[in-house]
């Protein structure tokens, strides 16, 4: 929001929230309605601008995942700072300037006599008479309404809402109060109320034109650059025609220079280009760089694409929740499910810094599903491969496996790859040392019995081990676990102990744990889970903690998407140790059934400022 918001700020409907989408309603009904039944009247330009609207938001969409993924991967990268919850959250209503066109678009077709709305398809001359009132009268005016908006009273009560994102993305574009965007329709309506007034103006036209504003805009306000200097070679004069994501990145950075809508012209007229526009273009396009550390994941639901940061930006910035809208994207998730049965190659989806280290985020596009069918594994096992392989050749110093990346029965908790590839100097890390340190630090103080049940896992032994090391009992429901951990222990007689009695306040659980089991549980249980992925929340008399995880520390950079489930600015331990192994320098491998000294990898995350996690509710009765 502006630093002091002046009058029309807020959109009109900002309290319906999600549901602002009704406002539309009437409209759409009516003109769906008119199309399926051919009610007498009904001209094409009213049936068709809802389907417009999609397209818009398609088209906008689009140019955000592009963004994303092109700045994720760190080439071409015009300001090199890191994007926020704040500016996602300031930004996540990118889509409120395209439900007041549809509505005002609305409007003038009930407004206007049917004989200046019934549009034909296209007109050849309209849309040149559109595209010279845009690069004269539009373009002018808007230059001098920009210098306006510069002015100390119109900008603190609008124009610093746009400019609150220094690093922008294309969404930034049209970030303003509503005030601004009342200003912004009259100005680009000028074409097309022109080539209506005239006879000229067709469907063709109105489209062409508000997907060019929409195509520029998005275009400048992408954080990379990617126009080629051969252009501006091979034809001079573009450069005063068409800017450039540096060029119009300046004024964001510089705020008083490159004021022009799309034609840089009038900054050269009348003098207000920065003067390193040229410089900037041409270093930013140089500008490519490798992570040091690379964290392997996968999809988890299928809905998870969505909430991938390439994807919605709203979704990505919260803990991943039950959202009934995406339902309606059913052909969209179908497809991509079936893409990732035929597609097995990783993807960079994110990239942060700390303390100098270029940190990386890749995907393997697979599903939680797909993990569990055996027939999978070979080309899961195959993709992680790969994986490992590239982030070698890029010179990654750390790799980390991340959910069921690194399954016992996939590939040995990832030291497959290390037998593979004995001479590997990227460094393999599956991060069970600090999740067993995370959850060791979960357990209140003074608790000298734990339940432990699950699927047991390198973790679950290295945590039992523990636990006896340091005298608190263990306990177990199933007599095929008791005896694999007293097995694999060598426990002295009382150490770990088979008992089905459900009595204990503190389960440490795993994948496997069953719904009896839990809703057997004595009220005001605490469930840590030891899992990649969190048990089924089934008590609400009972507190369970988040899998293991830690918050960071705010030096940690372009932090703007949850992972999974788990709260805003905190990473999964298995993601954390990476991080801490490369930061640490250390330069052996932790994966396979070798570990890390949980000791040694604990204070070395505390020094690191990585604090950690423990729920709200199990808070209270620590």
């Amino acid at each position: 929001m502006a630093s002091t918001p002046g009058i029309l700020t807020d959109w009109p409907w900002t309290p319906l929230g999600s549901f602002k989408y009704v406002v539309l309603a009437p409209w759409v009904i009516h003109s769906t309605y008119s199309f399926m039944f051919g009610e007498e009247g009904t001209d094409l330009f009213y049936i068709l601008v809802f389907p417009f609207l999609l397209w818009r938001m398609l088209h906008n969409q689009i140019w955000i995942s592009l963004s994303r993924y092109q700045t994720a991967k760190g080439k071409g990268t015009i300001v090199d700072k890191g994007l926020e919850f704040e500016q996602v959250d300031r930004e996540r209503d990118w889509d409120d300037q395209i439900i007041f066109n549809g509505i005002l678009f609305y409007i003038v077709r009930c407004v206007l006599p049917k004989a200046q709305t019934d549009l034909p398809i296209w007109r050849g001359n309209g849309l040149v008479i559109t595209m010279l009132l845009h690069a004269g009268p539009v373009e002018y005016l808007y230059y001098w309404l920009h210098r306006a908006l510069h002015h100390h009273f119109l900008y603190s009560r609008y124009h610093s809402h746009h400019h609150s994102s220094i690093v922008t993305e294309p969404i930034t574009s049209v970030t303003h109060p509503f005030a601004e965007h009342i200003t912004y329709f009259m100005l680009f309506a000028i074409p097309m109320v022109a080539t209506l007034l005239i006879g000229t103006a067709s469907i063709s036209s109105y489209f062409v034109y508000i997907t060019y504003i929409d195509f520029m805009n998005n275009l400048g306000h992408c954080n990379f650059e990617f126009i080629p200097n051969w252009i501006f070679s091979l034809f001079p004069p573009l450069k005063y025609l068409m800017y450039t994501p540096s060029y119009h990145s300046l004024h964001h950075t510089q705020f008083r220079t490159n004021y022009s809508l799309f034609m840089p012209i009038y900054d050269y007229i009348y003098g207000t280009m920065d003067k390193s526009s040229d410089t900037l273009h041409e270093s930013s396009l140089r500008k490519e760089e490798s992570p040091d550390v690379v964290h392997l994941t996968h999809l988890t639901t299928t809905k998870s694409i969505y909430r991938l940061p390439l994807a919605f930006a709203s979704l990505a910035s919260n803990p991943h929740t039950s959202t009934w809208y995406l339902w309606l994207l059913w052909p969209v998730t179908l497809w991509s499910l079936m893409l990732t049965w035929i597609f097995g190659r990783s993807f960079v989806i994110e990239r942060q810094r700390f303390d100098k280290h270029r940190l990386q985020t890749w995907v393997i596009p697979k599903y939680s599903l797909q993990y569990l069918l055996s027939w999978q594994n070979e080309a899961i096992s195959r993709a992680i491969g790969d994986a490992i392989l590239e982030a070698e050749q890029m010179g990654v110093k750390v790799i980390s496996l991340g959910l069921f990346n690194q399954g016992e029965g996939l590939n040995n908790y990832g030291g497959i790859y290390i037998q593979r590839n004995p001479r590997l100097k990227v460094k393999v890390v599956d991060g069970s040392s600090l999740a067993v340190a995370v959850i060791l630090n979960s357990i209140p103080k003074g608790t000298t019995q734990v339940l432990l049940t699950g699927n047991l896992t390198k973790v679950a032994y290295a945590l039992a081990f523990s636990l006896c090391q340091r005298d608190i009992q263990l306990v177990t429901l199933q007599q095929a676990e008791y005896l694999k951990l007293t097995k694999s222990l060598n426990a002295t007689e009382g150490k770990v102990v088979h008992d089905s009695s459900y009595a204990q306040k503190i389960w440490l659980v795993g994948d496997g744990l069953s719904k009896k089991e839990q809703l057997s549980a004595p009220k005001g249980t605490i469930f840590v889970p030891f899992s990649q992925f969190p048990p089924k929340q089934l008590r609400r008399d009972c507190f369970y903690h988040y899998t293991p995880a830690m918050k960071i520390p705010k030096s940690l950079e372009n932090v703007y998407s949850c992972e999974n489930w788990l709260p805003r600015r905190v990473m999964s331990a298995w993601r954390i140790a990476g991080i801490v192994h490369a930061l640490e320098g250390w330069n052996e491998h932790e994966c396979g059934y070798t570990m890390s000294s949980i000791d040694k990898v604990w204070q070395a995350t505390l020094r690191h400022g990585f604090q950690p996690l423990i729920s709200k509710e199990a808070a209270k009765i620590d």
